[in-house]
């Protein structure tokens, strides 16, 4: 059709019930051709247009000028999906570190009819366990806990999978990892059998997230040979178990992590996600797995048509992290709340991480009304320079103990001391022989400390916060703008997911069309945010049962 319709007119009456039309996601709706070339639109079978007698004659004929289907925002992603975990939404809250999805984010997802995982990466195990009793209230609801590669504490990582199984813990999202471990591999196949029927079953689950194809390739493949012989020797598993476990993917689900915050390699969504796409297809043409694999998209998405995006190019699910940070019920501060409000997209630099400062790693952060990225930096750059505290110049010395740390190094080193004595005493013994670990380990008192002084608020630290943060915090606050989610304490993980939902469903039916021939001259009033009394009420009608595990048949197995 060469001819294209701008729809509504400029100040045309009857807008706001066309607007209308497009959210009745539901239904159907289409175009027409009616008299002297008027645009007619027809919903549920009829056709609406005045005429002299009010009525249309039989033999009129209308030709189709563009045509949507129901558009349910249920039914975007993969359908499996919402089945195997029983949440109504395809849309992952992610685990944000140090608690910062915190409980009471875990909770109110779950009962919202999504999935997320408690950010147990960087908290002592008695805080990860503890969460484990608060959450065990929600019952068959879906959730999970996070597993983060320790490359630097690799007895952490030991010991949170040991909690896992020994808590009954079923799904994990597994991030940050650079290589398979033995942890992460022994906590996928415990427990792993073959049904009556035949059926290799494996009770734990991971979402694997990654942002490089040679990192994917591994969580779309079986376990590897040698990691599962060294669980046979350990006893963890049985020689049968191994073989069972050379049939399933390490994960079955895998989040392609675009330009995010935290842990990033700042790729961008428009080629990770297609290469990871292309890559599940490879590899499930290799293996033959009984089970299909699965793609979700994370990073950048903070908008409807962002979400509408990646589900336009395949995702099976979506991933949340950065905006779900800026909510009430995440662990951060009502300080840092306030700072995520006020961020743009330019509002982000990269900075050393804590957990992997030795090996150069970098992680995503706000920059805007913190030193955070520049005082790390600097820590990194002294630690390339010199092989110990006692190499560091005295000006330069004196420097960091007025600027960065407030305190002599001497007393920051036994304060680091206090910290790995409880945690990893290991730490402390190989500080011991070796000066430039030493001095990593009290850099890294600064590194770890500035995200607990912003989850804490601490006024006096204010300049030294530590936030992860990617660009989407700054297209998601372009998008609420002079909206009621402008406020800080408007921006509920319920309000914003279903939102992010909604609205990701009407743009792929403008979009649909658009593709036909039909213009839009509202502007951004179609995707503007709706207020949770009347979006829950259209949720419902559109879906009002919730479905749970106990209603539908969950694929795994694997």
């Amino acid at each position: 059709m060469n001819q294209r319709h701008l729809v509504p007119p400029c100040g045309a009456p009857g807008t706001p019930e066309l607007l209308e039309s497009i959210r009745d996601l539901a239904s159907p709706l289409a175009f027409v051709e009616g008299p002297r070339e008027q645009l007619l639109r027809v919903e549920g079978g009829e056709i609406h247009w005045p005429t002299r007698s009010g009525t249309a004659s039989e033999n009129d004929r209308h030709p189709v000028v563009a045509f949507a289907p129901p558009t349910p925002p249920q039914a975007l992603g993969d359908a499996s999906f919402t089945a195997d975990y029983g949440v109504r939404f395809p849309y992952v809250a992610g685990a944000m570190a140090n608690g910062i999805a915190s409980v009471e984010l875990v909770r109110a997802t779950a009962h919202a009819g999504m999935l997320a995982f408690f950010g147990a990466a960087g908290l002592p195990i008695d805080d990860v366990a503890r969460a484990i009793d608060e959450l065990a209230s929600l019952g068959d609801l879906p959730y999970g806990f996070n597993l983060i590669h320790s490359p630097n504490e690799p007895n952490l990582e030991s010991e949170t999978v040991a909690l896992y199984i020994a808590r009954g813990i079923r799904l994990v999202e597994a991030s940050a990892f650079l290589d398979l471990t033995l942890p992460v591999v022994r906590y996928r196949v415990h427990g792993i059998h073959r049904t009556a029927d035949g059926r290799v079953v494996c009770p734990n689950r991971l979402i694997a997230k990654a942002s490089r194809i040679e990192v994917a390739s591994k969580f779309f493949a079986p376990p590897p040979e040698a990691l599962l012989d060294a669980l046979v020797r350990r006893g963890e598993i049985t020689p049968e178990q191994k073989e069972w476990a050379r049939t399933i993917p390490m994960a079955s689900d895998l989040t392609a992590e675009a330009d995010s915050g935290g842990h990033t390699d700042n790729r961008p969504a428009l080629t990770l996600l297609p290469t990871f796409l292309a890559l599940r297809d490879r590899l499930a043409a290799e293996y033959r797995y009984d089970v299909p694999l699965r793609v979700g998209a994370a990073g950048g998405i903070a908008t409807p048509t962002s979400t509408a995006a990646a589900f336009s190019m395949g995702a099976a699910y979506v991933l949340v992290g950065s905006v779900n940070q800026a909510c009430v019920e995440s662990g951060s501060s009502d300080t840092v709340r306030k700072m995520l409000a006020e961020t743009e997209q330019a509002d982000v630099i990269m900075a050393p991480a804590a957990d992997m400062f030795e090996m150069g790693v970098q992680v995503q952060v706000l920059k805007r009304g913190t030193m955070f990225a520049m005082r790390g930096a600097k820590l990194y750059d002294l630690y390339r320079r010199y092989d110990s505290l006692d190499e560091i110049p005295p000006h330069e010395r004196a420097q960091l103990e007025k600027t960065i740390f407030r305190a002599p190094l001497e007393e920051i080193w036994e304060r680091t001391c206090e910290f790995f004595a409880a945690r990893d005493p290991g730490q402390l013994g190989r500080a011991q022989e070796d000066a430039k670990h030493q001095m990593a380990l009290v850099f890294r008192w600064y590194l770890g400390l500035s995200s607990y002084w912003a989850n804490q608020g601490e006024p006096t630290r204010k300049i030294d916060y530590q936030v992860w943060c990617g660009p989407a915090m700054g297209a998601f606050n372009e998008w609420t703008r002079e909206t009621f989610l402008a406020a800080p304490e408007a921006r509920r993980v319920e309000t914003v997911a279903h939102n992010l939902m909604f609205g990701a469903a009407v743009a792929l039916r403008l979009n649909t069309l658009r593709t036909q021939g039909i213009e839009w001259a509202w502007g951004r009033d179609a995707l503007a945010p709706l207020e949770p009394a009347g979006l829950a009420a259209r949720l419902d009608a559109l879906d009002p049962r919730v479905p749970h595990r106990s209603e539908s048949q969950p694929r795994e197995a694997q």
